[in-house]
């Protein structure tokens, strides 16, 4: 069995106001597919609240879908801001290995944020 996975970018400077919007263009990414993985990068995020509130209701909204959220870079204050909020542990899992007996997933589509839509 193949798991699916999805990359999705944050980065920059997030406003609270702009979690909305970012989780309705998860929600849209994820409609209509099968379940799998949406591999967050979050390597140009700013770490601060906003950013782990937003990741934390993008998380909410992957598995409303069916999927889970991990992510993958950010900085040692991101995740030590994370940790503080007591966070870590559901959102900073290992990214690239296979779960128990399951074979790993390719990433199918690469999602970011600040590209216009098509």
């Amino acid at each position: 069995m193949r798991t699916s996975a999805i990359s999705f970018a944050v980065g920059g400077t997030l406003a609270r106001a702009d979690i909305p919007a970012l989780c309705a263009e998860l929600a849209e990414v994820l409609r209509g597919r099968d379940r799998g993985v949406v591999v967050c990068d979050v390597t140009g995020a700013r770490p601060d609240v906003v950013t782990v509130e937003a990741l934390a209701r993008l998380g909410l909204t992957a598995r409303r879908h069916g999927w889970r959220l991990v992510v993958s870079g950010g900085s040692a204050d991101l995740l030590g801001l994370a940790d503080l909020l007591g966070l870590t542990d559901a959102l900073w899992e290992p990214v690239g290995q296979p779960e128990q007996r399951e074979q790993a997933g390719g990433v199918e589509e690469v999602v970011d944020r600040r590209d216009p839509s098509p």
